[in-house]
């Protein structure tokens, strides 16, 4: 589990957009634009399991257990993030908001199954702008993708990428955590964005980081799996009062996208 590190309330955020090494040059032109309008849901994380909280000389949570990125989906300040990033309900989260402020809240759902995590944020409704689910959730081979996170230890990240499959073709498990099946995606994510949203050109969630691919010797293959809409859809419409651009696409299977 990683541990986390929170920048000090009320700093600017600044994203830096990474190099389109790997796919995604189609968004280069208008990432600039996209910033814009999907900066105001994304926030990072830092969850603790008590609020017996002390920092050390590097302003690190000493008695933090892990970190990660997360988005907020609705005005009442709830945040989705993988489950191993937020690891149980009940536990203190710690959140740097769009404003660059730090709010606070708790982990109210974890769904180990779906790698997928509720946070409710006190106070920052009206300081954030939900995300909006995609319409049509089958994304195109190749059709461009961009993610937002922070890794560890270095700024907040925009990754430029393209979808490689809506099917990953079997499930994934791992430290009691898992998905059924996963979108692939050529994206050069790292430890510290999972959770992070992926959006496609129009600026639309399609999906949640959840993992880094590497081969047996530990080495970046410059592909992540994501959770799909639809798959988060069913997880936010179970433990809140979802829009209806959610609950439109709870019942696509994108495993059964057309292999295009």
């Amino acid at each position: 589990m990683l541990a986390g590190c929170v920048t000090p309330s009320g700093e600017p955020r600044v994203i830096q957009v990474s190099p389109a090494s790997t796919g995604g040059q189609a968004l280069s032109s208008s990432i600039d634009g996209l910033l814009q309008q999907t900066r105001q849901s994304y926030v990072t994380l830092v969850i603790s399991k008590s609020s017996n909280r002390r920092r050390n000389q590097l302003n690190e949570l000493e008695e933090s257990v892990t970190s990660g990125s997360g988005f907020v989906i609705d005005p009442e300040g709830h945040v989705l993030t993988a489950a191993h990033v937020a690891v149980q309900p009940g536990w203190l989260v710690e959140a740097r908001g769009p404003d660059g402020k730090n709010y606070v809240g708790r982990v109210v759902a974890v769904q180990k199954s779906s790698d997928s995590a509720l946070v409710k944020l006190r106070d920052i409704s009206g300081r954030a702008q939900p995300v909006e689910p995609v319409a049509q959730p089958c994304l195109r081979r190749g059709e461009p993708v961009f993610s937002l996170g922070k890794p560890r230890r270095t700024s907040d990240v925009a990754r430029l990428g393209e979808v490689a499959s809506m099917s990953f073709g079997r499930p994934v498990t791992y430290k009691g955590f898992g998905y059924s099946d996963a979108m692939v995606l050529k994206l050069e994510t790292r430890k510290g964005e999972s959770g992070g949203p992926v959006f496609n050109s129009s600026g639309r969630l399609a999906g949640m980081v959840v993992s880094t691919l590497s081969d047996g010797t530990g080495r970046h293959l410059n592909l992540a799996h994501a959770v799909t809409a639809p798959m988060l859809a069913q997880f936010v419409c179970s433990h809140t009062n979802c829009s209806a651009n959610w609950r439109a696409i709870m019942k696509v299977n994108t495993s059964a996208c057309p292999a295009n």
